[in-house]
């Protein structure tokens, strides 16, 4: 039993700063590739930021320059610093975690999301 909670949504000006962190509880051994996705009205959802457990990440294009990914290990929780907001942020953000939970079992989770708003 795993659950991922998204928080540190809201409503922010453009050129404004949000950080989203993304929780991990329940029976967890490890953690191994985690990631922030985002769907926006009208539009299919896409991968934002990755992050390995050995702290390798990758970014969309529309983002680079201004999100950075980053993970705490040990508080098994990954965090979106984003800067520089856009309108076109704007958002439902959700975190996604491959989370190795027995030794011989592993399961990719999704949180239920957290709302970006960025005003123009």
């Amino acid at each position: 039993q795993v659950h991922l909670v998204e928080s540190g949504g809201g409503l922010v000006q453009a050129g404004g700063s949000l950080r989203l962190s993304c929780a991990a509880s329940g029976r967890i051994l490890s953690i191994n590739n985690m990631g922030w996705y985002r769907q926006a009205p009208g539009k299919q959802r896409e991968l934002v930021a990755l992050i390995t457990s050995g702290g390798s990440t990758n970014y969309a294009d529309s983002v680079k320059g201004r999100f950075t990914i980053s993970r705490d290990n040990a508080k098994n929780t990954m965090y979106l610093q984003m800067n520089s907001l856009k309108p076109e942020d704007t958002a439902v953000y959700y975190c996604n975690a491959h989370i190795v939970q027995y030794y011989s079992h592993s399961n990719y989770y999704w949180g239920q999301g957290t709302q970006v708003t960025v005003s123009s």
